[in-house]
């Protein structure tokens, strides 16, 4: 199915790729349902696959939230698919190696000390002082 911008003459150019409209069946707290419209260009997804992208959507949301505050990634590298899942890969692996370095997930104060360390500004009684507050925090949680 390909569906023009806005179904209108005056927009009708303006979109190049075929899109599909996947309507959606949502349950509603109360027993009700409503019907939920994407519009996808995805077009080798079948619709369940297009309802569970949309369903987790917010994970994906969150990820990059966290990415870009935690670990300072501010803007993609690459708007490639290969460069984006590149960045992905790093930004998971970095995680992952602060949570093995220091035992507790990474915060923000975590990942810029580590930097400093790494850079030479902060010294190693400093980073040991940091991950020493970590442990006790952990304690005391």
């Amino acid at each position: 199915m390909v569906i023009s911008r806005l179904r209108t003459s005056h927009h009708k150019n303006h979109l190049r790729q075929p899109m599909r409209l996947v309507i959606v069946q949502v349950p509603n707290r109360d027993g009700s349902r409503n019907e939920l419209w994407l519009l996808t260009d995805r077009l080798e997804l079948s619709a369940d696959l297009v309802a569970v992208a949309y369903r987790y959507r917010w994970t994906v949301e969150l990820f990059f939230r966290w990415m870009k505050s935690v670990l300072g990634a501010r803007h993609l590298i690459s708007h490639k698919e290969n460069g984006v899942t590149l960045q992905m890969y790093a930004a998971m692996i970095v995680s992952l190696l602060i949570v093995i370095y220091t035992g507790s997930k990474p915060t923000v104060r975590t990942f810029e000390i580590l930097q400093f360390y790494l850079l030479g500004w902060v010294t190693d009684d400093e980073l040991d002082a940091h991950l020493a507050g970590l442990a006790g925090l952990k304690k005391t949680v």
